[in-house]
């Protein structure tokens, strides 16, 4: 059976995997693509085998999937009309999620799906099993090249110029709520994070923006009841966007690999 595909959203995360899925993923076809600026995203599409339509957000929910890989700002407006026709959507921006629950209890009632992916972590399948019993605390500490992080409201409304350090500093602690609403473009790690385990307000998370290194370093700590368990994963930043790191685009690949595999590896 082959499941069709629509994606919003052409840039760093968004283009490379519709590339990918053109080229030739078995159980998958995409049909179309939302992008602000219909003539750029002519030109991206320009050297597809089977170029996909040009569509407006309403019109992705034509397809069985709908994947969101665009600005957080817009995040609804791709998931409502998705989730109303009851298609499976896949988020990017999963901090865009936390404040929007009401999308689950929807889907819920129409019968869609939301599945997120994994994106820039890794070890979801172990913090959702621990999640099954008791757990005692999940925190996770991203340091991130300062690049990375400009433009981030949190950073905007408290005035932290991260361009000009020359050590690491800790720009944010606080819940994984509050760090999705202040890096909407850089933590949805924490929103994932939290949805996997025991919620965005238990979920405690630390934001450094450090001048010495050149990748995306999240580490995960875990004390349950089941496990203690620590897990660090350094990702090269996106040439495209350093607010993302690489390994996104490719963890959005393999979710949707899993929705048509016949042999599906993790929980």
């Amino acid at each position: 059976m082959t499941m069709t595909v629509a994606i919003a959203g052409l840039g760093a995360i968004g283009l490379p995997l519709a590339r990918a899925i053109d080229s030739g993923v078995d159980g998958l076809r995409l049909i179309s693509v939302a992008a602000r600026d219909h003539v750029k995203a002519r030109a991206n599409l320009a050297g597809f085998r089977s170029a996909p339509r040009i569509v407006e957000f309403p019109e992705l929910a034509d397809a069985d999937i709908v994947v969101e890989a665009a600005p957080a700002s817009v995040f609804e407006r791709i998931a409502l009309p998705a989730l109303e026709a009851g298609r499976i959507f896949v988020p990017a921006s999963v901090g865009a999620l936390l404040p929007r629950m009401h999308l689950a209890r929807l889907a819920k009632q129409t019968g869609a799906r939301i599945i997120v992916p994994t994106g820039a972590l890794l070890g979801l399948d172990a913090v959702r099993a621990a999640a099954e019993g008791p757990v005692e605390s999940i925190t996770l500490e991203t340091r991130k090249p300062p690049l990375g992080l400009v433009g981030a409201p949190y950073l905007e409304k408290h005035g932290i110029d991260v361009l000009d350090i020359d050590r690491p500093i800790m720009v944010f602690e606080g819940n994984a709520l509050d760090a999705a609403a202040g890096f909407p473009a850089n933590v949805n790690v924490a929103a994932a994070l939290a949805l996997a385990g025991i919620g965005p307000v238990r979920t405690q998370v630390r934001i450094w923006a450090d001048p010495g290194i050149d990748r995306n370093i999240h580490t995960i700590k875990v004390e349950a009841e089941a496990a203690r368990f620590t897990m660090t994963i350094e990702n090269v930043p996106s040439p495209e966007n350093p607010k993302t790191g690489k390994l996104t685009t490719l963890s959005l690949l393999a979710c949707l690999r899993g929705l048509t595999s016949t042999l599906k590896v993790g929980s």
